[in-house]
């Protein structure tokens, strides 16, 4: 994800800068967790200066980050290119979902794919997502937020995927369902159903997806951390 994200975003109108291109690769369930960006090629993190500031990814690489098969749970990987430019249309366009988890659901941020405590590990939207949700669903993440991961669907396990991703955020309605980490589309289904998650889709955000392998991530640079809201 490489677009300016804002620290602070307190309605659900207001752009969440999630969006970037991004590519995937399966690997076992079993392998040990990963979290947060790491930057690939000649790519750096700068400063955008503002009120409040933000960050956002630079130069002629990218970054890559792990998401979910929301079909399995297994561990995927995205794949974001610096400046990438998107053309959405209605027939191109499939959804990545970021379940967000509040301060006192007992998940380990470590667990999650952008962990957002003690810093965010995805500097360049962490701090943005975070703010979104303390600011839409107060009284759920008014104390902090611990993190977020990426649900994406994959073509190879029947998922809903194409060459453009929408984010899409998926709020608790209250602290009790934040505690069980969600790994599925049908988990996220059941949550909404049951009246303990909303989606705040975010079509502005659209964005480009293109195939990685896990090894890239392996090889890649961690990205700089930075304090979120």
């Amino acid at each position: 994800m490489s677009r300016r994200v804002p620290r602070v975003l307190t309605t659900m109108s207001m752009a969440l800068a999630l969006s970037a291109s991004f590519g995937v690769a399966s690997v076992s369930a079993t392998s040990p967790l990963p979290s947060g960006q790491v930057m690939i090629g000649n790519t750096s993190l700068v400063t955008i200066p503002g009120t409040p500031p933000s960050v956002k990814f630079t130069g002629g690489g990218g970054v890559v980050e792990p998401a979910i098969d929301d079909a399995n749970g297994n561990t995927v990987y995205l794949f974001t290119p610096n400046n990438a430019k998107t053309h959405a249309n209605a027939h191109n366009v499939a959804p990545l979902y970021l379940p967000v988890y509040p301060v006192g659901s007992g998940i380990n941020p470590a667990s999650l794919n952008c962990a957002h405590m003690p810093a965010d590990n995805c500097p360049d939207h962490g701090p943005g997502v975070a703010g979104a949700a303390m600011g839409i669903v107060p009284l759920v993440y008014g104390k902090g937020v611990l993190g977020h991961d990426h649900l994406v669907g994959i073509a190879s396990t029947g998922g809903d995927f194409n060459v453009i991703w929408e984010p899409v955020l998926v709020l608790f309605t209250n602290a009790d369902a934040a505690k069980t980490h969600i790994t599925t589309l049908a988990q996220i289904k059941a949550a909404e159903a049951a009246g303990q998650a909303f989606e705040v889709p975010l079509p502005q955000l659209d964005f480009h997806c293109s195939a990685v392998s896990a090894a890239l991530y392996a090889r890649g640079t961690p990205a700089p951390t930075v304090v979120g809201p």
